[in-house]
């Protein structure tokens, strides 16, 4: 069963840059759609932005857009999350999911589509 782990989540300065890194093993990301939510404390999970198996079709939440880029690096079995112009209200857990799929060109934003999960890296935005 293909795990994934992610890291990268700090204590970073409003306007400041991140990159997330979702690093998946027993197993190939080759053949998996990939998406990134977050929760934040009293609220619920929101999805941020998918990429697809192959050859990375994207989709972003609004709220993000123009800020967040997902990329992946099926070579390296990992999907980053670059955020860019962080705010305080992007303080949260942030979770990356995997979801196994023969359409290698479709992006799948739900997270009830997602059936692999990582155990989330917190990024805190402040001064």
């Amino acid at each position: 069963q293909l795990q994934l782990v992610e890291s990268g989540g700090i204590l970073v300065q409003p306007g400041g840059s991140l990159r997330l890194s979702c690093a998946a093993s027993k197993g190939t990301l080759d053949f998996y759609a990939v998406a990134w939510f977050r929760q934040a404390p009293g609220k619920e999970r929101e999805g941020l932005s998918c990429i697809s198996a192959s050859p990375g079709s994207t989709q972003y939440a609004d709220s993000v857009k123009g800020r967040f880029t997902i990329t992946r690096d099926n070579a390296k079995n990992t999907v980053y999350l670059q955020m860019n112009s962080l705010k305080p209200e992007d303080t949260a857990v942030y979770y990356c999911a995997a979801k196994g799929t023969w359409n290698s060109g479709s992006v799948y934003s739900a997270a009830n589509e997602y059936d692999i999960w990582g155990q989330g890296t917190q990024v805190t935005v402040s001064s």
